[in-house]
């Protein structure tokens, strides 16, 4: 089988890059595929992409950019010059833009792309109706508000003229499947990147580490953790280090740095700034507790994922999509009140003070993760291709 997979992939660093490169070198190692067309965002001049040698005979066609008006006429002009036997978008609502009309016209590229004979099948990270415009930075305004909702409907309507859509959590499938009357719409979960033989445990323990990790300044916020961390140095007397990896969200540049300058007082603050794949395994299991500093949620949490396939302990508020995964998914963590900073520090501390509990959810965590590595995830999507591919030739 010859597979096109249209998504942003490092060293870019658009949305849903990590996602794809794990995806890619689990394809991969699947026998049934042949060979891929990675169809990709343009690199500045001094990068490039380079294939690993697991990831088996790769193409990329770096095409589009992010903001361009003509990504989806060059997604679809290169996916008739490879005819691939399928094409896979890993996409999200901003994927080809931050700006309405060039955002909007790239997620027209998989029913394009169907009507030019090949069968599109679009992963979508999001959906409309669970998105929280005010918290995700993208307005507060009731009147933009409902015509995002109403754009975002008609958008998702042209989404689901691909062959078929999958979604990585089971409400998304319902609301999905009751709003738009969809029958090409299935679950197919996350996974999980990368999952250790058998992770130490113990790493992370000696020298006491907090660690947050994602794209920051609209829903997720970090100073709360900030303030919860030196709660607990406080009353605990313990040095505990505080790690913020990764960088702002485009909605809010500049954010992490007005955090580094607010809180240049406070004492063992590690900003990373961007962290290449490579880096992300020392990341984690450095760390000694995961927290997820969020307001609201967008979609499946990558992170999560990451935190369990490290034997990491989180903490985290029970709301939306971050409850899903626990209550599907067997996840666990010390549960706070999302933007409270006390009631942040009472979860931190529990899980910093207690080695036992700590032991105890990194444990669940890496049993949770394990439960679904992205090598079965793979395999879903294989099934789907075949059956795709027998219906349409």
């Amino acid at each position: 089988m010859k597979l096109a997979i249209v998504s942003p992939f490092p060293p870019s660093k658009g949305t849903l890059n990590e996602y794809a490169y794990h995806l890619v070198k689990n394809f991969g190692k699947k026998e049934e595929i042949e060979s891929m067309i990675i169809i990709t965002d343009k690199l500045p001049e001094d990068q490039s992409y380079v294939a690993e040698a697991e990831m088996g005979n790769v193409i990329f066609e770096p095409v589009w950019e992010f903001n361009a008006m003509s990504s989806a006429t060059n997604i679809v002009k290169t996916i008739r010059k490879h005819q691939p036997d399928i094409v896979l978008y890993n996409i999200q609502f901003l994927s080809f833009g931050d700006k309405k009309i060039p955002a909007t016209i790239g997620l027209f590229s998989p029913v394009m792309s169907k009507l030019s004979g090949i069968p599109s099948v679009v992963i979508l990270h999001n959906i409309i109706e669970t998105v929280d415009f005010e918290e995700a930075g993208i307005t507060n305004n009731p009147v933009m508000k409902g015509i995002y909702n109403i754009t975002g409907a008609i958008l998702t309507h042209t989404i689901l003229q691909a062959n078929l859509v999958t979604l990585t959590i089971p409400k998304y499938v319902k609301i999905i499947r009751e709003k738009y009357k969809a029958d090409n719409v299935v679950l197919i979960p996350h996974g999980t990147f990368e999952i250790p033989a058998q992770p130490d445990f113990n790493r992370g323990s000696k020298h006491l580490s907090v660690m947050t990790f994602g794209k920051f300044g609209t829903y997720k916020k970090v100073e709360s953790m900030i303030e919860a961390v030196e709660k607990v140095r406080k009353r605990t007397g313990k040095k505990i280090h505080i790690t913020i990896a990764g960088t702002d969200n485009p909605n809010v540049k500049g954010y992490l740095d007005a955090v580094a300058k607010r809180y240049e007082h406070v004492p063992d603050i590690t900003f990373t700034g961007y962290v290449e794949e490579e880096d992300v395994p020392d990341i984690f299991s450095d760390c000694t507790l995961c927290v997820f500093p969020y307001t609201s949620t967008t979609g499946s949490s990558g992170v999560l994922h990451q935190a369990g396939s490290y034997g990491k302990a989180v903490a985290l508020p029970l709301l939306g999509d971050l409850k899903e995964l626990v209550e599907e998914e067997g996840y666990e963590g010390a549960y706070f009140q999302p933007d409270d900073a006390d009631s942040m520090a009472e979860a931190i501390e529990k899980v910093i003070i207690d080695e036992e509990y700590r032991d105890f959810l990194a444990k669940k965590n890496f049993a949770a993760a394990s439960s679904l590595p992205m090598s079965e995830i793979a395999d879903w999507y294989l099934s789907h291709f075949e059956t795709l591919v027998k219906q349409t030739n």
